[in-house]
């Protein structure tokens, strides 16, 4: 076999390995004998033959080759520099309605809580903690809030007061609960159904409690959060769905990106209703004014938000009135207006829209993008085209 193999290797097309050292020197003009390298070359060509039979004989008889001999084809790691494997990429868990990350975001739903704004309940309990607040125009040019927990747990909320028309538009992307103390008939039922589950004091769902000894009734309805969510359902027990698009970082987000520098944002909701919103670079967050009081909750800690979203909506009458025979306004969310974003001391003039009921809110740049707010907290004013007012400054 090795007289084979080296014969084989001689045969190579160009191999002069049989010429001495004074043959490779000679030109090629030298005489040389013909017969002799015509023989040797048949041989040649007659031993690499035998040897490539040889060799797939053996090969055939050695059977398949062993996986471990094959080589890796595997697609290399990628390294770093110092020739180590990069590290996995940790992207943090982050709460849906907030945007904030968290090693401890946990699997709950939304809970909105409708609670009363008139002077006389301020300051209210639990609402500080909410991850977004929707403020309405009621009976009477009062306001009252949708606020919306999910990422905290407040220990109480309230006042907890009657819900609104308005307020299926509000909640049905949530697809979660609605805890309330009253309501007409037809208001309920339209929350029930754009799929939400009702938690209702009426009708003596768990959680609800009437506090003695401090503001009479109606406004003295308040609620435990931890109660109201152990009596979610299967169908009502996951976590919602983002409402807004939210930048990963604040200095990300399309309104401190493209928006111009802003300080104040004022609005008018009724002639009883004179919120604004001031920016504090120290906290890096808006701080709510109630009139010419700073607004805060009964913890002590001032209302603020990382985003306020001021929409011009219409306001119309529901047709209904309330049982002192006020007329009740109710606010269309569906359909599309104009509005204000503001965020990181700077605002953004843009467009809303809403297809359906139980459709996300679409907030719109002037370019016809998607605007993205920044992580944290969301106060959501529905300013009343009809009567009410946005000023920045």
């Amino acid at each position: 076999m090795p007289t084979v193999a080296t014969a084989a290797h001689r045969a190579r097309p160009g191999a002069r390995l049989f010429a001495t050292p004074a043959a490779r020197r000679a030109p090629r003009s030298a005489a040389r004998p013909a017969a002799r390298p015509r023989a040797r070359t048949s041989l040649l060509r007659v031993a690499a033959t035998l040897g490539s039979v040889a060799s797939l004989a053996l090969a055939a008889c050695a059977g398949p080759p062993d996986a471990a001999s094959l080589p890796d084809v595997t697609s290399p790691a990628v390294v770093t520099a110092d020739k180590q494997p990069a590290p996995t990429p940790v992207v943090p868990a982050r709460w849906p309605l907030t945007g904030v990350a968290s090693d401890a975001v946990v699997e709950r739903p939304a809970l909105a809580v409708k609670i009363e704004n008139p002077r006389e309940v301020r300051p209210q309990t639990g609402i500080d903690q909410a991850d977004m607040v929707w403020e309405q125009v009621v009976e009477g040019g009062v306001t009252r809030f949708v606020a919306v927990f999910q990422s905290q747990v407040p220990k109480e909320v309230g006042p907890i007061r009657s819900v609104r028309p308005m307020d299926p538009a509000i909640t049905a992307p949530l697809h979660g609960l609605v805890a309330f103390s009253g309501g007409q008939a037809g208001f309920v039922k339209a929350l029930s159904t754009a799929g939400l589950q009702l938690l209702s004091n009426d009708a003596g769902n768990d959680g609800f409690y009437r506090k003695s000894g401090g503001k009479p009734a109606p406004h003295n309805v308040f609620g435990t959060p931890e109660t109201f969510w152990a009596q979610a359902d299967a169908d009502h027990s996951a976590s919602p769905q983002a409402q807004f698009t939210i930048a990963r970082r604040a200095e990300q987000s399309t309104v401190v990106q493209t928006g111009t520098p802003a300080t104040t944002i004022d609005t008018v909701l009724s002639g009883y209703a004179h919120p604004s919103w001031t920016w504090d670079a120290a906290s890096s967050t808006w701080l709510r004014t109630e009139g010419t009081t700073p607004a805060t909750a009964a913890s002590g800690a001032r209302l603020a938000a990382a985003n306020v979203v001021a929409l011009k909506v219409q306001l119309v009458d529901s047709g209904t009135v309330d049982p002192a025979g006020s007329p009740v306004p109710e606010t269309k969310l569906v359909g599309s207006g104009e509005g204000v974003v503001a965020v990181g001391g700077r605002s953004l003039a843009i467009t809303w829209s809403k297809a359906s009921t139980d459709a996300l809110l679409v907030l719109t740049g002037p370019d016809g993008q998607p605007v993205s707010l920044a992580p944290g907290a969301t106060w959501i004013e529905l300013v009343p085209t009809s009567s009410g007012s946005i000023t920045v400054s």
